[in-house]
C-alpha cells in the first residue's frame, strides 16, 4: 500500500526509528519536529497519515491534533498519538482531541502498521467521497461540508455481539449516557439475522466468543454489501495483538483493550459513529446532487461530463501525492449486429447487464463511466500497471464466461464479449485527452487483431494481456 506518512516529534532519534521502520514497509515518509512544522506540512503535503508524539515543548500534540480536526481541509487525515503516557484518561483526551487512535510506547510494531494500513484505507475512501464532492462543485450542483468535529454522535443505533453478560451490560449502561439505542446479541447467528433486518451505527464485537469466531462475523460483515462500511468497534484481551493486526487487515475500524474504561468506550464510539455519519452525509449529498446531472440515465453509470471533470480533479491529486492511474477503456464486440437482429430495447438491456457486471468487477474507489453508445472507461486511482492488467483481462473474461440472458430475444441466450483497452497515466507528458487516447489506442489495436482481447499500451507499441474465442 503505498501512501506518504507524517512522523512528528521533537527527538530527533524517536523520528529516525520511527522513519526507518515504516521506510522498510514501503511508506513515504516526511518529518517534523514541532506543532508549527507539522501544521504547516500537513497543509500544503496533505500526508495519507499523521503519527504524532504528545509530549512536544509550546504546542503539544494534543493542541496540533485539535487544530487539525478543526480545520475542513485537514479534518479528514487520520491521526495516531504516540506517548508514554499510559493512564487511561490520557487516551480519553488524546481521543476527545480528534485522534483515531492513542499508542502506548513502547509500541508493538505489529499492532502499529495493521492500525497504519486500516486507517489508510479509510481515508482512501474518505478521499475518493471527498474528491466526488468537490468534483460536484465545480459543475455547478450546490454542495456543503460539515466539518467533523460537528457531526452529532449521539442518539446512534448501536449492535453489540457479546456472549458475555456482565460486559454486555456495562456497555449498554455506558452508552445510554449518549441515549443511544442498544441492542445485545450473544451469538453471531442472532446477530447475523439482526443486521440483515436492521440498519446499525455501530457494531461493537467481543473478541474472544467462548465458541465462536469474531474475526470471520468481522470478515462476513466485510464481505457482505449491506455492511461493508459499517464501522466495527472490537473489545480484546491484552495479550490479543497478532489476532487484533489481523483484525485491522480484514477490515475493523477501531479497538478497545480490557479493563474496559467507560470514558474511553465513549469516545471510541463517538470517534466512530462521527466518521460514519460524516462519510454518509459526503456519499447522500453527492449521490442526491448529482444523480440527474451526471449519471447515463440507463445505465446508472457516470457520463462523459461528469467524467472529465472528475478525471482533472483526481489527475491533480495523484500527481502531487505521486501515485499512479491506470484507465481502462472497452466496448461491446460487434454491438451493431446485436441492435440490428434483436431491436435497441435488447441492446439497452445488454448495456444495463454489462454495466452491472463492470461494477461487481471494480473496486469501490475505482470510476466506471458511459461515453456514449457502447463505450465505457474505468478510472482505476493508486493501481499499478500489473494490477490494472490483471483487473482489466478478469474484467474481460468475466462478461464472455456466462450468456446475457435478456427478456426481450425472447429467453435466447446471447454470448457478448467485449474489447479492452488499458494505459497508464504518464505525470510527465500527459494529460485527460492524451491518456484516455491511450487507451482508446490499446481498445482499437484489441478490435483490429480479432476482439474479445485484452490490450495494453506501451511507450513502444501493444502488449496482449489475454484474449478469449472471438465470435463471428
Amino acid at each position: 500500500m503505498t501512501a506518504r506518512i507524517l512522523v512528528v516529534d521533537d527527538l530527533r532519534p524517536n523520528v529516525k526509528l520511527l522513519e526507518a521502520k515504516l521506510t522498510a514497509e514501503y511508506f513515504d515518509v516526511v518529518t517534523a519536529t514541532d506543532g508549527p512544522e507539522a501544521l504547516e506540512k500537513i497543509r500544503v503535503l496533505q500526508p495519507d497519515l499523521v503519527l504524532l508524539d504528545v509530549m512536544m515543548p509550546g504546542m503539544d500534540g494534543f493542541e496540533v491534533c485539535r487544530t487539525v480536526k478543526a480545520d475542513p481541509e485537514m479534518m479528514h487525515i487520520p491521526v495516531i498519538m504516540i506517548t508514554a503516557l499510559s493512564d487511561a484518561a490520557d487516551r480519553v483526551r488524546g481521543l476527545e482531541a480528534g485522534a483515531d487512535d492513542f499508542l502506548t510506547k513502547p509500541v508493538n510494531d505489529v499492532a502499529m502498521f495493521a492500525r497504519v494500513r486500516s486507517l489508510i484505507r479509510l481515508k482512501m475512501l474518505t478521499d475518493e467521497w471527498r474528491l466526488r464532492e468537490q468534483t460536484s462543485g465545480q459543475l455547478g450542483v450546490l454542495r456543503g461540508e460539515t466539518p467533523l468535529y460537528e457531526v452529532n454522535a449521539r442518539r446512534a443505533r448501536i449492535l453489540v455481539l457479546d456472549d458475555n453478560e456482565v460486559d454486555a451490560a456495562k456497555i449498554q449502561a455506558t452508552l445510554q449516557q449518549d441515549d443511544d439505542e442498544i441492542v445485545v446479541a450473544s451469538s453471531v447467528e442472532q446477530a447475523q439475522s439482526l443486521l440483515r433486518a436492521e440498519r446499525f451505527d455501530l457494531v461493537i464485537v467481543n473478541l474472544r466468543l467462548r465458541e465462536q469466531d469474531a474475526l470471520r462475523f468481522c470478515g462476513q460483515m466485510r464481505a457482505n454489501e449491506a455492511t461493508r462500511h459499517t464501522p466495527i468497534l472490537v473489545v480484546a484481551e491484552e495479550d490479543d495483538t497478532d489476532r487484533l493486526a489481523k483484525g485491522l487487515d480484514l477490515g475493523i475500524n477501531d479497538y478497545l483493550i480490557k479493563p474496559m474504561d467507560r470514558q474511553e468506550l465513549l469516545a471510541r464510539t463517538r470517534t466512530q459513529i462521527r466518521r460514519q455519519r460524516f462519510q454518509e452525509r459526503l456519499r447522500d449529498n453527492y449521490e442526491r446532487s448529482l444523480a440527474m446531472a451526471l449519471t447515463d440515465s440507463l445505465t446508472g453509470l457516470y457520463n462523459r461530463r461528469y467524467l472529465t471533470t472528475h478525471m482533472a480533479a483526481l489527475i491533480e491529486r495523484l500527481t502531487e501525492n505521486g501515485k499512479p492511474l491506470a484507465v481502462l477503456m472497452f466496448d461491446i464486440d460487434f454491438f451493431k449486429q446485436i441492435n440490428d437482429s434483436f431491436g435497441h430495447a435488447v441492446g439497452d438491456e445488454v448495456l444495463v447487464e454489462l454495466s452491472r457486471r463492470v461494477v461487481q468487477n471494480v473496486r469501490s474507489v475505482d470510476t466506471v463511466a458511459r461515453l456514449g453508445g457502447e463505450e465505457f472507461i474505468v478510472l482505476m486511482p493508486d493501481t499499478d500497471e500489473t494490477v490494472a492488467s490483471t483487473v482489466a483481462e478478469r474484467l474481460r473474461a468475466n462478461v464472455a464466461k456466462d450468456p446475457f440472458r435478456v427478456r426481450g430475444a425472447d429467453g435466447e441466450a446471447l454470448q457478448i464479449t467485449i474489447s479492452v483497452g488499458a494505459a497508464m497515466f504518464d505525470p510527465d507528458a500527459d494529460d485527460v485527452d492524451s491518456v484516455i487516447k491511450k487507451a482508446d489506442d490499446a481498445l482499437y489495436e484489441a478490435k483490429r487483431t480479432g476482439r474479445n482481447k485484452t490490450v495494453g499500451w506501451e511507450p513502444d507499441g501493444y502488449t496482449t494481456l489475454g484474449a478469449g474465442a472471438a465470435r463471428a
